[in-house]
């Protein structure tokens, strides 16, 4: 059985999608919402060499540029781990491909469409929903939600969130997904004859030594700063309940001083008594 590579590092990532127009391009109409009838038909590079020329460089954030036959912006990125940096620098990207179409003298009428497409590699949002691994953002009017606007399209797919339904599925968006998420080809996957070209290009057997030292490399990385994002994430909920405990208990304590306060007062105890005894200012005792 064939061994195959993670498709979510840089190395591959790149040389499935960056050097191979026809698998790029039913990633993105698997994935993309786009109209019925608006199917990408070709697509063009935007650069003439997307994979990186020294295998020894490592990236937390890699991205595929391209076009097609309508003049519509692409952006394809895998980003191994989340950080609040990272959804601001997908709009930013979608936005400068967006404006520099008017850099060839295009008036703002001839504007295309740019679509975002963010494979994300971890928990990116809190969102609770029964499809809650794919989520979509648009230009939208916030008095009538219906009037969207393409403009510009940012979509997240948060991959550790997809759950495979149906593995018997032949749908090219489920192929996809799984193609992304498994360690394994099984025979449905092997079918497809865009999938078994991508899982063809991730066969160790066609990398050489520099390659799999690159590869090994920049998993290594990939892993170490997951670890780092766990470890800070932890951190941050152990910090917040303890401060959210604190909080509770001191919330307590004041509670059963006015309690005490109260049964004071009505047993006629002075004020400067009763704030002596509960840690209460007189103004707090006095408007009760």
């Amino acid at each position: 059985m064939a061994k195959y590579l993670n498709p979510k590092v840089d190395l591959t990532f790149k040389k499935v999608f960056g050097e191979h127009p026809n698998l790029v391009k039913s990633l993105l109409n698997a994935l993309l919402p786009l109209p019925e009838g608006m199917e990408i038909v070709n697509v063009e590079y935007l650069t003439p060499e997307n994979v990186p020329e020294n295998p020894s460089k490592k990236y937390s954030i890699v991205d595929v540029r391209c076009t097609d036959n309508k003049g519509r912006g692409f952006i394809v990125e895998m980003q191994s781990y989340w950080n609040r940096e990272f959804f601001s620098r997908t709009i930013y990207n979608a936005a400068s491909m967006y404006t520099k179409q008017l850099e060839k003298g295009n008036p703002f009428e001839r504007l295309k469409e740019v679509y975002a497409l963010a494979l994300v590699n971890d928990e990116a949002f809190d969102y609770k929903d029964d499809d809650g691994y794919m989520q979509e953002f648009y230009i939208t009017n916030k008095n009538h939600p219906d009037d969207r606007r393409s403009d510009l399209s940012f979509i997240f797919v948060e991959l550790v969130k997809y759950k495979p339904k149906d593995r018997g599925s032949r749908a090219i968006k489920e192929l996809w997904l799984r193609f992304e998420s498994t360690k394994k080809a099984d025979d449905v996957l092997l079918e497809n004859p865009e999938i078994n070209q991508a899982l063809e290009i991730l066969e160790t057997s066609a990398y050489t030594d520099a390659d799999m030292y690159a590869y090994n490399d920049a998993l290594l990385e990939i892993m170490t700063h997951h670890n780092a994002m766990k470890n800070e994430r932890e951190d941050g909920y152990a910090e917040g309940l303890a401060e959210g405990e604190a909080k509770g208990r001191a919330e307590g304590a004041k509670q059963q001083a006015i309690a005490t306060a109260r049964q004071m007062l009505a047993d006629g105890l002075p004020i400067a008594v009763i704030a002596k005894y509960t840690n209460l200012t007189p103004d707090e005792i006095s408007n009760m």
